[in-house]
This record gives C-alpha cells, structure tokens and sequence, in this order.
C-alpha cells in the first residue's frame, strides 16, 4: 500500500511536469477557426488591447480559415472575421509566459487535452490502487463496513475517469474540467432520480405492508426517508436557483457579484453529495448479494442459528423455521460432500411474550427433524443479533474450529458486520425470504456503513468541498482577470 501511495505521488508530479511543459511550450501559439462557408471574400482583422499577438500562418481549408497567432505581449486581444454580412470575433489572453487561452485566463490552448488525459491516467491508478485495496479486503473477510464503503469509492471514481475520457473528444480547457466534476455528479443525480423516485413508490407499498406485519417502527420507515432525500435534494438546486432568481439582492447573471458563485456553490455540494452517496449505496446493495451468493465451505463444526421471535403456542414462525432449514440442508450437503458431521447452536433467549426461549423451540424442532440431541447446543439467553453471536462463540470450543451462522437472506450481511465487529470470521448462510425485508435491510447497512466509516466519508466530503471551492473560484477568477 505504502509503495501504491508513492508511485501515485510520483505519477502527479510526473502528470503535472508533462502538463506544464506542454501548456507552456505548445501553448505559446493557438489556432483559431473560422467558418466561412467556402466564401473566398472574408476580411480578418487584428485588435491589440492591453496585449500584443501577431498572425503566424492563414490558410483556407475544407471551408474553414485557419489562423495562427503568437503571443508578444500579456493581456487581451481580439481576432475578429467578416464574410459578406456575417462576422466573427475572437477573445485573446495572453498569459505572462506568453501562453495563449481562447476566450478568457483559464480557457482552451494548444495541447490542452493533455489535462483530461493526464487526469483520466491520475484517477485510473487510483482506481486500481481502490481495486487492489478491495479485492485484498474482501478476500480476507467480506463482512466488513470498510468493503461497502470501498466500493461505493471505486464506483464514485469509476464515473468521473468515464466523464472525462469523454471529455477529451470536446475539450475546450480548464473550464471543461471543473464543469464536468460538478456536471456530471449532477448527470448521475438526474440518472438515478427516476429510479429514486420508483424506489420511493415501491418502498412505500412495501413499507406499507411491513408495517401492517410488523407495526410502526423508525427502521421501518427508513426507505421512505432515504427515497424522499433523493427526490428532493436532486431537485433542490433547481428550487435555489428559482430563488435566487426572484431575489432583490442577489443577481445569478453578474458574473463580478457573488450570485453565480453561491448558487453554483450550493448546487455543486448538493449534486456531488447526492451522487456520492448513491454510489455508496450501490456498494451495500453488492455487498449485501454477494454476502448472499458467497459459497461457504462444507468444513464447518459449528453452525449458530440466529433467533428470531416464535409463535405465541411456541411453534416456529416461517422466518425462524426457514432459518432452522437452511442450517439443516446444509448439514446434509457437507455430509454428502465431506462426509463431515457438525453441531447446531441454536440462540435466542424468551421473550415477554414467548412460553419457552427461541433457542429451545428450535431445539424441538431440529429433534423432530431427526437431528441428535448430543450434536445440539443451545444458547437461551440473548436478546439480539450481538448477544446471539456473542454468547454462542462463548459455548463453542474455540480452538481450530470453523464456525457459519444461519439466517434470512436479507440479515447475513448484518449478523457477519456484527461478528466482524466483535473479532470473529464466521461464515453466512441465508434462508430466502420476502422481498420487502430486503429494502429496509439495505438502507440499514447504508446508514451504518456511513457511521462506521464516517472518517473515510468525512475525508471524502472534505476533497469534495475542497474541489468545489477552487472550480467556484477559478470560475471567479476567469470572469474577473
């Protein structure tokens, strides 16, 4: 990792020299087009201002007149072309190395494609650094917040190297690259609205229906939230601007006020945070399937199976049931396969409302299933996922042992973030489930990973704070030079 850090040090130096150079040598002259439209009577005509440039080479070519200039001295000129009764007219600067940009300070110069290109190479080493980071990660234990969050990142990067990739075929100078950082997270806001608000709709039938199964509960409003966040955020910029607009003391068209500024600004945090924190949330919808489709190994000695409530008689619910009947199938598999016996542990302690413990009712009925009550070891007295892990690694015998924990589908991602959160690598199994336990279960883990990896999150919003400052002022500078 530390050897990954210093060759992408050394390669921003190396992209920044090699940018330089060419802005500075190949910038020292620039080649103006203009359409004529194969009219061979045009007239072009130079206007030195506070700088200086002179013509180097005129040429017609495929109804275009192609004009050379240089620059002799800093400051603005004007190269301007008239056809019968059309004309044209082009803004110089001319910097104090004598570099010329189109239009305005920070605008279009000879060779200036080598900016997206260096920039594309720059985010692609980091991308693979990401990669490599990742995939080492996973493979030492996929439950891991860090994972989610790492993925999320990569997806993030991933979207900016395509922008500007892009950008190379169209690029028009250093303008073009602070547009495409705040445009295309806004792209990636307006892509993923439509989906956010179908999600609002759907996770708001099923919401509505797992409240009517399980009742009102801040967890079980969690989709609705998150889909009204990304609904309204994506539009907020528009609502700002429409304020800004009717606003008395702020003009969004002077270019010399603070108006464009604050209002691109606003508009720029809230695209960039949106899209980043759909990337993120991208990364736990893969990491919770992959938690699901990951094949566990039939070399287990012990499977805990996670609790869950039971029926008021003391029977299993079908969540709990499908849970116990996973484990059990996958018993017999290892059994086909190695030929290797494990033991149950199942936990969950009695309810208020329960007559005998959760661990005790799925007891009776891995007896009924003809499971022997020697390779049984019950756990009765947690309370939640922590304490089911917690306490049944404490009945276990520790040394040289595999151990997998059964669960809904939806839960495995979770109950492997809380044993990886209290030191054990345990591998999950999944019994399936409704799809409306999924939604919740998603958002669940989106809003931990956040949490969990805030200071990774906070040193990622902190950069893109920092960008959208220096494009806000570079845009201020460039109107104002």
């Amino acid at each position: 990792m530390k050897k990954d850090l210093k060759r992408l040090g050394l390669l921003s130096i190396v992209l920044i020299i090699i940018s330089l150079s060419v802005a500075l040598i190949m910038g020292r002259t620039y080649t103006y087009k203009f359409d004529i439209n194969n009219n061979s009577k045009y007239e072009l005509s130079l206007q030195n201002e506070t700088g200086k440039v002179k013509i180097l080479k005129e040429k017609e070519k495929n109804g275009k007149c192609l004009v050379k200039i240089k620059g002799v001295k800093p400051g603005k000129a004007f190269l301007s072309i008239k056809y019968g009764d059309y004309g044209e007219s082009k803004m110089i600067y001319i910097h104090k190395s004598m570099m010329i940009t189109d239009n305005t300070f920070f605008g279009d110069f000879t060779g200036s494609k080598v900016i997206p290109i260096s920039l594309v190479i720059l985010f692609s080493y980091i991308l693979y650094i990401l990669i490599k980071v990742y995939n080492k990660s996973k493979k030492e234990n996929l439950y891991q917040y860090r994972n989610i969050a790492l993925l999320g990142i990569i997806i993030f990067i991933f979207f900016i190297i395509v922008n500007n990739a892009l950008s190379i075929l169209y690029y028009q100078g250093l303008f073009t690259t602070i547009d495409i950082i705040t445009s295309s997270m806004a792209l990636l806001s307006y892509i993923m609205f439509p989906i956010a608000f179908v999600t609002f709709i759907l996770v708001t039938i099923i919401n509505l229906n797992l409240i009517r199964k399980e009742g009102i509960s801040l967890k079980n409003l969690l989709g609705l939230f998150l889909g009204l966040f990304i609904c309204i955020s994506t539009l907020l910029p528009d609502y700002i601007y429409n304020l800004l607009m009717k606003s008395e003391n702020i003009n969004v068209f002077n270019l010399n006020g603070p108006g464009p500024y604050i209002y691109n600004f606003i508009s720029s945090l809230i695209y960039l945070t949106i899209a980043y924190l759909e990337c993120i949330l991208i990364g736990t919808i893969v990491i919770a399937l992959k938690s699901v489709m990951k094949k566990v190994n039939y070399d287990k000695d012990y499977i805990i199976i996670l609790g869950c409530k039971i029926k008021k008689d003391g029977s299993l619910t079908p969540l709990l049931k499908g849970r116990v009947d996973r484990a059990i199938q996958f018993r017999e598999e290892q059994l086909k396969e190695n030929n290797k016996d494990l033991i149950f542990v199942p936990s969950g302690g009695k309810g208020k409302d329960e007559t005998i413990s959760e661990a005790e009712a799925m007891k009776k009925y891995l007896v009924e299933h003809n499971i022997s009550e020697d390779r049984i070891l019950v756990e009765s007295e947690s309370k939640n996922t922590y304490e089911n892990i917690r306490n049944s690694i404490k009945l276990i015998d520790k040394k040289n042992v595999n151990i997998a924990f059964s669960t809904t589908n939806y839960h495995v991602l979770r109950a492997g973030l809380i044993a990886t959160s209290q030191g054990f690598k345990l591998d999950g199994i999944g019994s399936k489930t409704k799809i409306y336990f999924w939604v919740n279960a998603f958002i669940r883990e989106f809003i931990g990973t956040i949490y969990s990896e805030r200071k990774k999150h906070i040193i990622v919003f902190i950069f893109i704070i920092i960008i959208i400052i220096i494009s806000v002022y570079l845009t201020y500078l460039a109107n104002n030079i």
